[in-house]
C-alpha cells in the first residue's frame, strides 16, 4: 500500500554553521567591538547575547541572514522573549522545532479526514505516516497539506509505491 511520511526536521549540519558564521561576523563586525554580543549553539537552542534588546535584534537578524544563506527555513525558529542576566546584558533563546508535535499531528489528521480524499493519517512519533490505495491519492494529500499548513516547513520523505 502506498504511503509517504509528513516530517518537520532542520538540517542540523547547516544551522551549525550558520551559527558559526554568525559568531564569527560578530567576532569582527565594528558595531558589536567591545560588547557581549554573542551567538552559541546547544543541542537544539540557540543563545543570543547582547548588552541591550535592540543589539538582540540586531543578532537575530544576522542569524536570519546566515541561516537563509545556507537554505534553511527561518520558519523552523521558535523565538522566546528576551530575559536580563547579570548586570544590563540580555539573552535570548531560540529552539530549532525538530518533528510534528500532537497539536499539529491531530490537525493534519482531521485536515485530511475532512478533505474526503481516500487517505488514513497516523501519528507515529514525531512524523504523521499518511496511506492510501492510489499514489494520485497521496499526491494529493501532499498538495493539501502544503496549502494548508502554512506555518510549518513541513517536508514529506520515505514516499512508498
Amino acid at each position: 500500500m502506498p504511503s509517504f511520511d509528513t516530517v518537520c526536521e532542520a538540517d542540523f549540519v547547516e544551522v551549525k554553521n550558520a551559527v558559526e558564521n554568525a559568531a564569527k561576523e560578530i567576532g569582527t563586525r565594528f558595531d558589536f567591538k567591545g560588547t557581549s554580543a554573542a551567538v552559541e549553539l546547544k543541542d537544539k537552542e540557540i543563545t543570543l547575547f547582547g548588552d541591550a534588546e535592540f543589539q538582540l535584534t540586531q543578532v537575530e537578524d544576522l542569524l536570519r541572514n546566515k541561516l537563509t544563506k545556507r537554505n534553511v527555513d527561518v520558519r523552523f525558529l521558535d523565538i522566546g522573549k528576551p530575559q536580563k542576566i547579570g548586570g544590563d546584558k540580555v539573552k535570548q533563546v531560540i529552539k530549532v522545532r525538530n518533528g510534528i508535535d500532537a497539536e499539529l499531528g491531530k490537525k493534519l489528521q482531521r485536515l485530511l479526514k475532512d478533505s474526503k480524499l481516500k487517505v488514513q493519517a497516523a501519528i507515529q512519533d514525531e512524523k504523521v505516516r499518511v496511506t492510501g490505495a492510489k499514489r494520485d491519492d497521496l499526491q494529493a494529500a501532499m498538495a493539501l497539506i502544503r496549502k494548508d499548513i502554512t506555518d510549518m516547513p513541513l517536508s514529506f520523505n520515505n514516499f512508498r509505491d
